[in-house]
């Protein structure tokens, strides 16, 4: 069984707020680059710019984890002032810690699916 979680978050960008979330966004990429465990980190914009969508992907709930205690320490106040979330939903198995952080945020999990015959 795999061990790796991801997520995928739809946000509603705030009037106004779209280059500077553009900036913030060139900036945690930058940043996520030296993050061991990390297996992807894309983002996706609507041809309005209202809407992002987040698609992160970790080698393990562990690696999740010190992801979004970096992301708390550095990224969170700004990224909060420019988005609203409207959707979380986490891929895989979230271990407790995991949970611990993500259930706040409104995350819904969603286990694998039709893979193993067990």
């Amino acid at each position: 069984m795999s061990h790796e979680i991801a997520w995928h978050v739809e946000l509603a960008v705030r009037p106004g707020q779209l280059e500077s979330f553009r900036e913030l966004t060139f900036e945690m990429v930058e940043f996520v680059a030296s993050e061991p465990g990390v297996l992807a980190y894309e983002r996706f914009v609507s041809a309005d710019g209202a809407t992002v969508h987040v698609y992160e992907r970790y080698k393990s709930s562990a690696a999740a984890v010190a992801h979004l205690r970096n992301f708390a320490s550095k990224f969170a106040e700004r990224f909060s002032a420019m988005v609203d979330r409207r959707r979380f939903a986490v891929f895989g198995v979230a271990e407790p810690e995991l949970r611990t952080i993500l259930d706040p945020l409104g995350a819904v999990y969603l286990t694998p699916f039709g893979r193993d015959r067990a």
